[in-house]
């Protein structure tokens, strides 16, 4: 006789999908609206305010600014907590658990104290946030942990008999760490690296606090024009984002997950 199916389990995960796909449908069925305000459900399908989206040089800008510092962050990241996670994982001896505590110490603290930190620390030093520099290092402090944690996931169990079988082979350390070490931690790094752009795409505390005059990143864009105006243009934009972010995704897994492959 065939256990029976319990029937509240899967009643359960649907209701728990329901929760958390529902904001992101009503913010892509009001991007289609062909009314004058943000409403749901739309008064009418219209694509006008994805027109006015792409018409608008100030919104352009600002998802152009933050595909850059999320690419850069995310490269940064991903070089700094590889190295950080193959230390604590085979040198740090005693001092592992401090390592580990110190790389996930931005996760402990509020992202905004961690912010002003780094705000009076740069004008300290007298860079200030004339460029970049602050905003990328704020980036990378809050999305360094994830790609951490997940190439440390990674080495796990990790079986060093062949990095040490290609060591007596002849091959230098670059040579294996390329072609033995970074294949099997592939998918660690690559979860870190998905989970590293996205969050530096969507955060605001840091880059509100640390960006330069006339910067803004998207979420910033998005938080002074929802202050003056309440039209369908803002669930376009938000929709936008949300399939960037998707494609990002797919495209991560499917192109760099096959380069990976091939070294």
């Amino acid at each position: 006789m065939k256990p029976r199916r319990p029937i509240l389990f899967p009643i359960f995960c649907g209701l728990v999908y329901a929760f958390l796909l529902a904001p992101i449908l009503v913010v892509v069925g009001a991007s289609f609206s062909a009314g004058a305000f943000l409403a749901f459900p739309p008064q009418g399908l219209s694509l006008r305010w994805y027109e006015a989206f792409f018409s608008n040089e100030v919104f352009v800008t600002a998802i152009w600014t933050s595909l850059q510092v999320a690419t850069v962050a995310t490269v940064v990241s991903a070089a700094i907590g590889t190295a950080a996670a193959l230390y604590h994982a085979r040198h740090a001896g005693r001092a592992k658990e401090a390592i580990r505590i110190a790389v996930l110490a931005p996760l402990l603290l509020p992202e905004v104290l961690t912010a002003i930190a780094l705000l009076f620390f740069f004008y300290a030093i007298g860079i200030g946030t004339r460029n970049l520099v602050a905003l990328v290092t704020g980036h990378v402090l809050i999305t360094l942990p994830f790609v951490f944690m997940n190439v440390s996931a990674s080495l796990q169990g990790f079986d060093r008999s062949w990095e040490l079988a290609a060591r007596s082979l002849g091959a230098r350390p670059w040579r294996v760490f390329v072609r033995i070490t970074l294949p099997l931690i592939k998918p660690g790094l690559i979860g870190g690296c998905l989970f590293a752009f996205i969050i530096s795409f969507d955060t605001f505390a840091i880059s509100f606090l640390l960006k330069d005059v006339g910067t803004s990143t998207l979420p910033i864009q998005l938080f002074d024009y929802l202050r003056l105006n309440f039209t369908p243009e803002a669930a376009a934009v938000s929709t936008i984002s949300i399939v960037m972010t998707l494609l990002v995704v797919v495209v991560t897994e499917k192109i760099l997950g096959l380069k990976i492959q091939r070294f």
